[in-house]
This record gives C-alpha cells, sequence and structure tokens, in this order.
C-alpha cells in the first residue's frame, strides 16, 4: 500500500493533483514524456510517488491527463478566437491568431508552447485532436475576417485557412529558432506586435510592397 503523504506543502492553491499534472507537463515539454520517470515527477512535484499513482493510475495515465489539460486549455483559447467576442478581437488591431491568444493568456517561460510542439508532432490522438480543433478555428476566424470586410475568402478558403494556420505554428513550433536568429522572442508582446506588423503587411499588399510610411 502506497503512503499517500506530501513531502512538502503544496506551493500555492492549486490541488496536489494540479500540481503533479503542471510539473509532469514542464517535465514532458522539456524532456519528452517518453525520458521522464513518475519518481521524478513526484520528486518535482513535492510529493511521493504512491500519490502521484492514487492520483492517476500510471504514467500513462498522467501523461493523458496533461494532454487534456493542453486540449482544455487552447480550447479556451480557440473560443475566444471564434465566439461572440472574435469580431472585437479581430476589429480591435489584432489578428486574431493562435499565436496572439498564447501569447496574451499564457505567463513567459510557460511549458505549454513546447509541450504543444511534442503534441502535434509525435502523431498521437491528442495531437490529432488538437490540429483539427485548431484547423476549424482557423476556417471560422477565416470567414469572421471575411464577413467583416477584413480578408478575402479566396477561391479556395479550405486551403487558404490551412495556409494560415500553418504559417502561425510555424511561430509556435519554431520559437526557439526564430529567437534565435532574430534577437527576441516573437511571442513576446515586443515581438508579437514586431511579427504582427510585418506579417499583415504581406497579407494586405503581398511580398513587393514598400514599408509602411513610405
Amino acid at each position: 500500500m502506497f503512503k499517500l503523504l506530501t513531502m512538502r506543502s503544496m506551493p500555492d492553491d492549486r490541488t496536489a493533483r494540479a500540481v503533479i499534472r503542471d510539473e509532469a507537463l514542464r517535465l514532458f515539454a522539456g524532456n519528452g514524456p517518453d525520458a521522464v520517470t513518475v519518481r521524478q515527477v513526484a520528486a518535482a512535484a513535492g510529493v511521493s510517488p504512491g500519490l502521484v499513482i492514487h492520483h492517476f493510475g500510471s504514467k500513462q495515465g498522467l501523461r493523458e491527463a496533461v494532454d487534456e489539460h493542453v486540449l482544455a486549455l487552447f480550447t479556451a483559447m480557440l473560443g475566444e478566437l471564434t465566439g461572440e467576442d472574435a469580431g472585437d478581437v479581430l476589429g480591435g488591431g489584432a489578428a486574431g491568431s493562435l499565436a496572439e491568444a498564447v501569447a496574451a493568456h499564457l505567463p513567459a517561460g510557460s511549458p505549454v508552447p513546447a509541450y504543444l510542439r511534442r503534441l502535434l508532432l509525435d502523431g498521437g490522438p491528442a495531437g490529432r485532436q488538437l490540429f483539427a480543433g485548431l484547423y476549424q478555428a482557423s476556417r471560422a476566424t477565416l470567414q469572421a475576417l471575411a464577413a467583416a470586410g477584413m480578408a478575402a475568402p479566396g477561391a479556395d478558403p479550405a486551403v487558404r485557412a490551412a495556409v494560415l494556420l500553418a504559417n502561425d505554428l510555424a511561430v509556435l513550433l519554431l520559437r526557439d529558432q526564430l529567437a534565435g536568429v532574430l534577437g527576441f522572442d516573437p511571442l513576446s508582446a515586443d515581438g508579437m506586435a514586431r511579427w504582427g506588423t510585418e506579417l499583415l503587411t504581406i497579407y494586405a499588399a503581398g511580398l513587393t510592397a514598400p514599408p509602411p510610411g513610405q
């Protein structure tokens, strides 16, 4: 019988289960789920390995809980882009993009973007489910832009929505590489302003357009 006692007090008002899940998310994002043990998660969360098993049943159960948590986070963010307030977001100077939603809602240093990379690229069911949701949100956003007169749906709206999504995901999936060559984090507030300005210029006027103000 596992002794279900924490090794130290919880650092905040989250439940023990939430603390374990969040530490697993951080470790999985940094090292990959296969390289992380239950014992390492327990140590990071300050609990016994038995408490991890008590809450999640197994390491696979823990991974599924992390996947569900990340899916829920992105579902909530996507809801803001495609819900009743989407028009306000799209009309307020923001592009209504997934990258902007991530930058606005996740704290600096959040492991969620790194975990998203692993989730989308490992080919598992959670990644496929997330991508399908992202694509539907991209289509809804394009429709909202078209209805507001801010974009044209194009001759092939399905492909156009996929192109927009692929561009948006590139910022998340290549965040570290982009920061390395650009010298700034594209998901920071200043980085999103610089990235978004250039992107909107390209979308609005094409690659041959002169810089704004010239």
